[in-house]
């Protein structure tokens, strides 16, 4: 490692910073164990301060030995009282603001770039067609390196999707089909590949499920996920149980990654402890083994300079982060990534919802008459306590579920304006805007279950066989 404190430290990650200084410190009690002259001591002393107060700077954290920095999110508000604190992990997402979580601080903690308008703008003369609604509404508000997609199909040169779904229920809910809904999208427009990985060993080591289990709901899972309209000739649907074992280059690109990961990283990154079993410390590596290509030997022919596109929720950057940060060691090159907001429970936007309380969403496999119900009873509404007031002073979108349901899911702009405008001013009462709601849920839902029923085992089979897709590399 150089010693000049001139280096350029600025485009260091936070974990790249923990591993200097902790580098430096070593190399300065060895000169001192070494009895070095004074002045290549105080130089090495120099360069260890230097290094401790960038990594401040960076983090807005002391430095410690053996406590690197810690990446799960809290966004403080501007108060110290917890309450008032947004907490977003991989597994758990909690704030206080009706309105959700504050994705403009989570944009500045995490390190990404918002999708503003000129990127969207670049998107669209790209691809010669609107943008989809996701990216019209900030749905997907953040991204990593987004431009050097467009750069590369700019030059006609080729990258490929990979997203995925933790199958930790048979039947999945409408804010599952957020992620996919996209990537469909995108993969149309750029007309490149996919990768789709259900992590079913994941849920194991988190979840009271047999393996056996686990690997049945990837298979329901993924049954839902073609029936969102997938090309076969153009996706490949993949369990970790099942393709870990068959797979080389995955099995290699897993174990170059946990060789350049530290314990002490992941419990950092992910706030794992001692307690934690191992499967889960290691099973980070799993979910970053997709995003090189040389992953999948079978789609790329084994070339390993393939740059990788991922969609998903922002809950997951932590993988993703960590990915990033080893992927120029083991000579890969670094996913990009763009990020969705959270689909709100249909109490309220403080939360996710959980496969776990059926009352939380609108599930794949709700009936019609479930579906207004659900939509009647628990969707948090915005309205005023009386029709009276809610004529005089008009409702809140910005904390109705049922408009932001209407967000994701109403395809046209104007129509979507007009309600809002109608609801805000008065005009629209709660439960005509319910109505609106459940009369776009309904068909969507019905049309979901239409196609799902076509799908076979010997489909799910098909879509589950590494093979070459329609693409030449």
């Amino acid at each position: 490692m150089a010693d000049s404190p001139n280096c350029d430290l600025k485009s260091l990650s936070p974990l790249q910073l923990f591993e200097r200084v902790t580098e430096q410190g070593e190399k300065v009690r060895a000169l001192k164990a070494g009895k070095a002259p004074k002045d290549e001591i105080d130089a090495a002393v120099r360069m260890l301060l230097s290094l401790k107060l960038s990594y401040k700077t960076t983090t807005g954290q002391d430095y410690q030995a053996g406590l690197p920095p810690r990446d799960l999110v809290l966004i403080n508000n501007g108060t110290t009282n917890e309450e008032n604190e947004d907490f977003v992990d991989p597994w758990t997402v909690q704030t206080s603001n009706a309105k959700g979580v504050d994705y403009d601080k989570l944009i500045v903690r995490f390190g990404s770039s918002k999708i503003d308008t000129d990127l969207i703008n670049r998107i669209e003369r790209a691809i010669g067609q609107k943008p989809h609604r996701f990216l019209r509404r900030g749905i997907f508000f953040s991204h990593r390196d987004m431009d050097q997609i467009l750069d590369a199909y700019e030059n006609k040169k080729s990258f490929y999707l990979y997203t995925g779904r933790g199958p930790s229920s048979q039947a999945m809910h409408v804010g599952h089909l957020i992620p996919f809904i996209f990537t469909k999208w995108l993969q149309e427009v750029f007309d490149v590949p996919l990768v789709i990985q259900l992590t079913d060993d994941e849920k194991y080591l988190w979840k009271d499920l047999t393996t056996e289990k686990a690997y049945e709901y990837a298979r329901e899972n993924a049954k839902d996920i073609i029936a969102c309209g997938f090309d076969i000739n153009k996706t490949f649907i993949f369990s970790d149980l099942d393709y870990l074992g068959t797979s080389t280059g995955f099995y290699k690109n897993i174990i170059k990654v946990q060789k350049h990961v530290t314990f002490n990283q992941v419990k950092g990154i992910f706030g794992f402890t001692d307690s934690d079993c191992i499967g889960k410390i290691s099973f980070p590596a799993i979910q970053a083994a997709p995003s090189f290509s040389s992953s999948f030997p079978q789609i790329f022919n084994g070339k390993e300079n393939i740059q990788c596109l991922i969609p998903c929720a922002i809950d997951q950057d932590p993988y993703f982060r960590m990915t990033r940060d080893v992927a120029p060691r083991i000579g890969q090159p670094k996913p990009a990534l763009l990020h969705s907001v959270f689909f709100p429970a249909l109490q309220g936007a403080q939360t996710k919802m959980s496969a776990s309380d059926p009352n939380s969403s609108i599930f794949l496999t709700d009936t019609p008459k479930q579906i207004k119900t659900k939509i009647n009873k628990h969707a948090f509404s915005g309205g005023r306590d009386t029709i009276e007031e809610h004529r005089k002073y008009g409702g809140n979108c910005d904390v109705d579920v049922s408009f932001m349901y209407l967000t994701f899911f109403l395809e046209d702009d104007d129509r979507l304006e007009q309600l809002k405008q109608a609801y805000t001013s008065g005009e629209l009462l709660t439960g005509e805007l319910k109505k609106v709601l459940i009369e776009t849920l309904q068909p969507l839902i019905a049309a979901h279950q239409e196609r799902r029923k076509q799908v076979t085992d010997e489909m799910v089979k098909q879509f589950m066989t590494p093979r070459k897709l329609a693409f030449e590399f």
